[in-house]
């Protein structure tokens, strides 16, 4: 079934005021695995969602046409619409959560804070695990707790660890931050208060001034904000916001007079669709990257060849073609790949379900010499979880926009893990005992 045609069924839905669910990829079936993709198409964070889903379909399209399927287990994959909210991020799981026409889930991406935290507990009584990419439970690291919850790669504690850290790098040393001002503009959500806790620990460890301002949602108006921003005169700016209230921070921050190359960015602040709409106010601006930017990498040329000049991308916009967003969704579904292939190492090359899933996660290692074999040396840091450590990376780069493009101005730039994880512990034991969970026993695992 032709794209218009999707289109023109994903607009009716949404017309009739129905939960959008466009067409499988292809028939499933039991020898399928069923990767359910809950979207945002529409609505406030489109412009965001809209590159992710194309990077994710286009790497998926390439494992099926490519690659053959995962050690010959083809995959399918359908669309639901979610407008990046709670509620409807909890429908949708309802409705692939037993998977599809006899393909299992072996692993769900909720794409969007609200539906992490609204899924948490329903996952772990399904048994299926939450891949939540730079978003969702921090305190989920600690899979004795969440043993169906995987932050990976870099939680909210490890980016505001890493922001610090390249601060020092840039004022001299970590020595020097005593008696900086650092403030934290920030998007007003269970998201942008995520790294309170760290940004306070950390204050206290070296002496910095911790100065949180929240932005209320969506963030079109920022005046107020800006101006206590020009008051205090902070020496660094930390930007956690998402979608429309990143432009707006960026350009009223440059109305006020505070210096762009002063801020940095966090991952939901670092796209292109973030900054093209900034003009000249966004020249200079900061941000921190997991999956950066840019076609120079040898899965862009894989894909060049075999999906987008073959006319199978999943891309509206052509320039959209190694954008940040497009970027993390290549990333997003190799990891989703990778931990299957992990699993089916113990399970054998068959489809997988939720806890065979699980199992691959944690056993997930991608190191130099596997991310070069799938074309993501670069693109992605090295990866190693286990039964205690569902992030497993804890790194970003720094990435810079020059008014046309982003440029990298760092290499991985990585977090304090070991300071952070005495807070991420204590938390997860005060959730655990919350909800009468008897933390597992990682060892061996």
């Amino acid at each position: 079934m032709g794209k218009t045609l999707h289109r023109y069924l994903f607009a009716s839905l949404l017309a009739l005021g129905g939960q959008a669910l466009l067409p499988a990829s292809a028939e499933a079936g039991a020898d399928q695995q069923f990767i359910p993709l809950a979207t945002y198409r529409v609505g406030a964070y489109a412009s965001s969602g809209i590159p992710v889903w194309a990077g994710m379909i286009d790497y998926l399209r390439y494992i099926n046409e490519v690659e053959g399927g995962i050690n010959g287990v083809k995959l399918v994959w359908q669309e639901c619409e979610t407008e990046w909210t709670a509620e409807k991020g909890i429908e949708c799981y309802e409705r692939f959560k037993n998977g599809l026409d006899g393909a299992p889930v072996a692993v769900y991406q909720p794409n969007g804070a609200p539906a992490a935290y609204a899924l948490s507990d329903k996952a772990e009584a399904d048994k299926i695990p939450l891949i939540t990419l730079g978003y969702g439970r921090t305190e989920a690291t600690d899979g004795r707790v969440f043993p169906y919850n995987f932050p990976v790669m870099l939680t909210f504690y490890s980016e505001a660890s890493a922001f610090i850290n390249y601060v020092a790098e840039r004022e001299g040393g970590l020595d020097k931050l005593k008696g900086k001002k650092i403030a934290t503009v920030y998007h007003d959500s269970a998201y942008g208060r995520e790294t309170q806790g760290p940004l306070q620990l950390l204050a206290a460890k070296y002496g910095f001034e911790n100065i949180q301002i929240p932005v209320a949602d969506p963030g079109n108006e920022q005046a107020a904000q800006w101006r206590q921003v020009r008051q205090l005169k902070p020496d660094w700016v930390f930007l956690r916001t998402w979608g429309v209230s990143t432009p707006v921070a960026i350009k009223t921050a440059a109305r006020f007079g505070f210096p762009v190359e002063r801020i940095v960015g966090d991952i939901w602040a670092s796209s292109d669709e973030d900054v093209l709409p900034t003009g000249t106010a966004g020249k200079g601006y900061l941000a921190l990257t997991p999956y950066p930017g840019g076609t120079g990498f040898d899965i862009h040329q894989r894909l060049k060849q075999h999906i987008l000049d073959a006319g199978k991308s999943d891309l509206k916009d052509p320039h959209s073609f190694g954008s940040v967003y497009y970027n993390s969704g290549l990333v997003n579904a190799a990891i989703a790949v990778e931990a299957i292939r992990a699993g089916q190492k113990r399970f054998g090359n068959r489809p997988l379900n939720g806890e065979e899933g699980r199992w691959g996660l944690e056993h997930l290692d991608l190191d130099d010499a596997r991310l070069k074999a799938i074309g993501f040396l670069g693109l992605m840091q090295p990866l190693k979880l286990s039964c205690s450590d569902h992030e497993g990376g804890g790194a970003a780069k720094v990435q810079q926009w020059d008014g046309q493009r982003w440029n990298l101005i760092t290499d991985w730039v990585r977090a304090d893990r070991a300071t952070l994880r005495e807070l991420i512990d204590d938390k997860a034991a005060d959730y655990a005992k919350q909800k009468g969970i008897t933390p597992r026993d990682c060892t061996g695992a």
